[in-house]
This record gives C-alpha cells, structure tokens and sequence, in this order.
C-alpha cells in the first residue's frame, strides 16, 4: 500500500468514522512515509461495518480472512489490503475490541483517537500511546522495531523493545 492507495481507501470511507492504526498509523503520526507498508490496519465502529464493508464490496475489496468478532481482512484485485477491526465504543468516548481471550477486550481510552498526517492530509489515527501499548506481548518483528523507534525519536517516548 502506497500513501495514494490509503488516501484512496479513506476516501472510500469518508463517510464513516475509520482511524488508521498499525505501521501506516506510526507514520500518520509522524508526518511522513517512513517504510513499506504491505496493508493498511484501520479501526472502525462496529454499528458501521456492514456499510463500511458495503463501500470496500463496492470498490471491489473481498474478504479474505475473518477472525471476527477481533478483525478481519479485505482485498481488491490491485492487491491492496485492508486489516478491518470493529471497535464498540462508550458513551465517554473510550472503546473495546474484541481479543481472541474472552473477557479480555483491546482497550482504547477516549484521548487516543487523534489525527496526523499521511501525504500532507489531516487523517483520523491512534495516539503514540496506544500504538506503544498494542506493540507489546509478542516478540517484535523488524518493522515494529523499526515503528517503535520512530515513536521514540518523534516524541520522546518509552517503548518496551528497542
């Protein structure tokens, strides 16, 4: 996925409340393209993915993987892919995903829902906090090492693995 490719699938969801999170989130937050990006990760509302899915249907994008209710996968014939997760959100603003251990929901407070930049346009991203939190409990591969690092030179914050 290019930044064209993403500005074109958020685009596509204008009309949805979607917020870019995973590697093309890390570098919203930073203000610029920092890597290749193999897929763009994007939260969405729950109540909102029948129609979210409609709109990408409708661009071509099929379902590829589907671990719900924790997230799932869509493609268009170009290659581009999607990684879908549902969030459920609260009336003050904080959300739950679903995990693969029941009774034990991704958390989002209601301060990580923030913007940053992808190709010179404002997008709707995860804060520098949660996308420290949600890199940690697994062993990191080489482009989280490298996502981590960028957080760390941006804002000067701690992360777990270096």
């Amino acid at each position: 996925m290019n930044t064209t490719d993403v500005l074109d699938v958020l685009d596509l969801l204008r009309a949805f409340d979607v917020w870019v999170g995973g590697g093309w989130g890390v570098d919203a937050l930073v203000g610029r393209q920092t890597r290749p990006h193999g897929d763009l990760d994007l939260m969405h509302r729950e109540e909102q993915e029948p129609a979210v899915v409609e709109a990408l249907a409708a661009a071509g994008f099929a379902e590829t993987v589907s671990w719900r209710p924790v997230r799932f996968v869509v493609r268009d014939p170009r290659g581009r892919e999607i990684d879908l997760h549902p969030l459920r959100f609260a009336a003050d603003g904080s959300a739950t995903q679903a995990s693969l251990t029941p009774g034990e929901p991704f958390r989002y407070p209601a301060d990580c829902f923030v913007t940053g930049t992808i190709g010179g346009r404002a997008v709707p991203c995860l804060s520098a906090a949660q996308q420290v939190y949600f890199h940690r409990g697994y062993p990191p591969r080489a482009q989280d090492l490298h996502d981590m690092a960028q957080l760390r030179a941006a804002f000067g914050i701690e992360t777990h693995f270096r």
